[in-house]
């Protein structure tokens, strides 16, 4: 089962996906939230967009100050409010970056979030890919 956790092969889809998506940015490091003003932003947010589809997939990102070469982290979100949950990517995050999002992103009631690192091992199963 631990083969299964973290391998490089994931981690490697989610950075295709980052370069060859547009980012939009939507807001700045500082910047308060739209519908709640006492959340502001510790990171640069905003979100990936595929214009060439109809369906315009939109994956949400975190840029932090590192230069932004790979995607660090991802975070998972719960959200009763909305009933849905969300995946949101971290990219040239620090560490204290990655805590300071992750403790936006878990400070209402409604929304509870995990924090999950990169991970480059390969499975065994995978290694004639």
């Amino acid at each position: 089962m631990t083969e299964l956790l973290n391998n490089a092969y994931f981690w490697q889809k989610i950075d295709t996906l980052y370069v060859s998506l547009d980012y939009k940015r939507a807001r700045i490091s500082g910047d308060a939230h739209p519908q709640y003003s006492n959340l502001i932003y510790p990171c640069e947010y905003g979100y990936l967009i595929d214009t060439d589809n109809d369906s315009k997939v939109i994956v949400k990102v975190f840029k932090g100050t590192k230069k932004p070469s790979r995607i660090d982290s991802i975070i998972v979100c719960a959200d009763i409010l909305t009933k849905g949950m969300d995946i949101k990517l971290l990219v040239g995050c620090s560490e204290s970056e990655k805590i300071s999002v992750l403790e936006f992103l878990n400070s209402t009631s409604f929304q509870k979030t995990i924090l999950i690192h990169r991970g480059d091992d390969v499975p065994s199963w995978a290694e004639n890919d």
